[in-house]
């Protein structure tokens, strides 16, 4: 097995809560974090406890969450389920993440029995292809040596998607350009259906947050505090993970420490699956 499948199987077990009781679930955590659990693996998670509650034939159509504390990649996380409300058309669900007995995470997220009605969208942006651009970590590791010895292994290590971004800029401080990022990503392997919006939330906070850091020339390894204080997704089209899909990322605004980025996430073929919203700390150190 490669390691890129490997890496997405992990993940893809993360996925797979544990139920402990009713309405309550348990998760864990990657392997290697020392620091504070990523934040898309608790948005996966919260999203999938939820979906464990939901009669299979409702589909998540948006979630709206709060980033409240780290998260110890120690210990496992609990997930608490609220039923808010089952209508005759809609339902809602409200989870809480529960770490050393204090909430890390909360998140509401709605779902919809499936309807036809109008339909429109904003058109993909006008991108090279995946098939003429690099894979990111292979130009990391072609050119490890040029990378800070701190980070050489972060950032050269399999991923569970192979990443193609039109420009890859060098981590820490680099030179500045508008807010604006397009990345092609796909799974190094098959996902089921059933996990595939929650492993679209886990990836949809990798790269959001720089993109607010591109105009001031800097990234999330210069020497700043970052952190996601809030992420929002709607899901528009169901979700295949077995081509390309590119992520256009753009950040309208930053101010008071914080940069306010929005995500959309199209097939190859421009049909958008899904827009992402977040605000997240960029607080300069010293």
């Amino acid at each position: 097995m490669d390691d890129g499948k490997k890496s997405l199987e992990q993940v893809l077990g993360l996925l797979d809560l544990e139920l402990i009781e009713q309405d309550i679930f348990r998760g864990q955590s990657s392997e290697g974090r020392v620091q504070r659990v990523f934040g898309g693996q608790v948005a996966g998670q919260a999203l999938m406890a939820a979906i464990r509650t939901i009669d299979p034939s409702r589909i998540c159509h948006s979630l709206h969450a709060y980033f409240l504390r780290p998260g110890d990649p120690r210990v496992p996380i609990l997930y608490e389920v609220d039923r808010s409300r089952d209508g005759h058309s809609f339902s809602a669900r409200r989870v809480v993440a529960i770490q050393h007995g204090k909430q890390i995470f909360n998140l509401a997220c709605s779902f919809q029995v499936p309807e036809s009605g109008f339909t429109h969208q904003f058109p993909m942006p006008d991108v090279p292809p995946p098939e003429a651009l690099e894979d990111e970590i292979e130009v990391r590791r072609r050119t490890a040596d040029q990378l800070p010895e701190a980070l050489r292994e972060w950032l050269t290590r399999p991923r569970p998607f192979e990443a193609r971004p039109v420009i890859i800029d060098p981590p820490g401080d680099r030179p500045a350009r508008p807010p604006f990022d397009n990345v092609w990503f796909r799974a190094c392997g098959p996902v089921p259906d059933a996990l595939a919006q929650p492993l679209l939330a886990f990836v949809s906070d990798a790269t959001l947050l720089s993109t607010s850091l591109l105009p001031h020339g800097k990234s999330i390894f210069s020497n700043l505090q970052v952190a996601s204080l809030d992420h929002a997704m709607w899901f528009h089209h169901p979700i295949r993970f077995d081509d390309w899909l590119l992520y256009a990322q753009d950040s309208p605004s930053a101010s008071g420490a914080r940069g306010f980025n929005r995500g959309a996430i199209f097939r190859r073929d421009g049909t958008l699956i899904a827009s992402v919203a977040q605000e997240g700390l960029i607080r300069p150190r010293g």
